[in-house]
């Protein structure tokens, strides 16, 4: 008798066991479901504020933390001409392959403005200035990031003194919470296949040269955007 309750105890302890696993996993599934759903949201109208300068021309290098993702990376001066470009190259992209309906820069940064400047918003977070943004719009989302460094190559094709050392990100912020739905990043400076072997896919795709920084950001934002979320996901 004294053995049949011993048996009856440890099946009753692995009925438990197994029905702990078994809420265990689904909650986590139900946790990863609802995660996946969250990243997965279509973006149908986005809001294109495109890239900042952490540093402009006229301030000196320094460490910046990022406002809206919290890192905090070493950043130089940018120049105006180099963000100019860089979110003309950024917007074609975008609109050709993401099929989102984009609201343009000149719109987004028109409201950007207009809340900055209004008395009862000093001090917001610019998180929030983001989120105000996009909801001005309706949108889904609201694509923005920072251009870091902009470091040009000194020198030719197969000789530097300086190699093209570039570092931006970019953010896809959902306007109701606040929420992150996508975030890339690129922070390259090129080495010589000499100085760093496990460089071979840049060596590779530079055809053995020293690129220029507009070449190396390129390369960035090609596999950044191949990561983005489409208009057309489900």
């Amino acid at each position: 008798m004294r053995r049949k309750g011993i048996e009856r105890s440890w099946f009753f302890l692995w009925v438990w066991v197994i029905c702990c696993l078994v809420l265990s996993l689904s909650c986590q599934h139900q946790k990863r479901s609802a995660l996946e759903k969250t990243r997965v949201l279509p973006i149908k109208k986005a809001v294109f504020v495109g890239f900042l300068p952490a540093v402009t021309a006229k301030e000196e290098s320094g460490v910046y933390r990022n406002p809206l993702s919290g890192s905090v990376v070493s950043a130089e001066p940018v120049s105006r001409d180099v963000v100019l470009k860089m979110n003309d190259i950024l917007f074609d992209r975008v609109t050709a392959e993401k099929g989102y309906e984009l609201v343009s820069r000149t719109q987004a940064m028109g409201v950007y403005s207009s809340i900055v400047a209004s008395d009862q918003n000093v001090g917001m977070p610019f998180i929030n200035v983001i989120q105000e943004v996009g909801k001005a719009f309706n949108a889904d989302a609201v694509l923005v990031g920072y251009i870091y460094r902009w470091r040009e190559r000194e020198g030719k094709d197969y000789a530097v003194d300086r190699a093209a050392s570039v570092s931006f990100d970019l953010q896809l912020v959902r306007p109701f919470e606040g929420a992150i739905l996508w975030k890339g990043k690129f922070d390259k400076t090129q080495h010589s296949l000499s100085e760093n072997i496990l460089d071979m896919g840049t060596f590779l795709e530079s055809g053995g040269k020293f690129m220029t920084a507009e070449k190396l950001a390129m390369i960035g934002l090609q596999k950044m955007l191949e990561g983005m979320p489409s208009g057309s996901e489900e």
